[in-house]
């Protein structure tokens, strides 16, 4: 059984004369404890397909199945509890007027988790961030320990899948092979299933077994990850991203 299902899924936003039309006849699926990463130029549609995974953009068409469960307009509170979204921006995302504590403890009440004291330290140890980050406001961390948070918060109702959308693209670059070494521990410990978005071709490479390329709302082909390295891939389009990633994913 796939742990995410997408069938011809398309994604738009306004409508009539305003409609744009972001992805078209987009269709895909991710096995349990896979990590896919969808990759493409920017405005290539890849965050759209996350968004409306994850239930922030209402307007779409198609079927979708994550998590056992058969999406439709709204999300059930199961479904909140087994899929997670990390955003791009960890600044963005967290409340500047929070502390991690308050961040993670109201992130687990909200799922009815229990023991959240204790569930607080060990989420903090798995993200290598000690006690003493439990009480410090965003303003207070840097760049890869608010990331560190954001993925925290993202595991704290233990889901099965959880969405990454370019998550250290905003991060310095001696930063962010520390970012993915962490995702990587954390799908092994936790038998996590990762969707992840990403427009560095390196970074997919580091991550994920298989990925998308996306050109205009489309799938262009699906190939894995050896073979990227290998450059074997169909379309022109893959092979332009190849080429001009080349050093990045060596």
């Amino acid at each position: 059984m796939s742990a995410i299902d997408i069938r011809n899924l398309d994604v738009w936003f306004g409508h009539g004369a305003d409609r744009s039309d972001a992805v078209r006849d987009v269709s895909f699926q991710v096995a349990d404890g896979e990590s896919f990463g969808l990759v493409g130029e920017s405005g290539s549609g890849k965050s759209t397909i996350l968004r409306a995974i994850a239930g922030l953009v209402p307007t779409w068409s198609g079927q979708m199945t994550v998590a056992g469960e058969a999406l439709g307009a709204r999300r059930s509170k199961a479904f909140y509890r087994k899929v997670q979204m990390v955003f791009q921006d960890p600044y963005a995302s967290l409340h500047p007027r929070q502390t991690v504590d308050r961040v993670l403890s109201e992130a687990m009440a909200l799922h009815g988790v229990q023991d959240i004291d204790t569930r607080i330290g060990r989420l903090l140890d798995d993200v290598g961030l000690g006690p003493g980050f439990r009480f410090r406001y965003p303003h207070q961390l840097s760049g890869g320990q608010r990331q560190r948070v954001a993925i925290a918060r993202a595991l704290a109702c233990d889901p099965a899948i959880v969405l990454l959308d370019e998550p250290t693209s905003a991060l310095d670059v001696s930063v962010q092979a520390e970012i993915l070494n962490l995702l990587t521990d954390l799908r092994q410990e936790h038998k996590l299933t990762y969707v992840m978005v990403s427009h560095d071709l390196g970074v997919v490479g580091h991550l994920c077994e298989r990925i998308g390329v996306m050109q205009e709302g489309r799938f262009v082909e699906v190939l894995a990850v050896d073979d990227m390295r290998r450059q074997k891939a169909r379309e022109p389009y893959t092979r332009h991203l190849l080429e001009s990633s080349i050093n990045s994913i060596r």
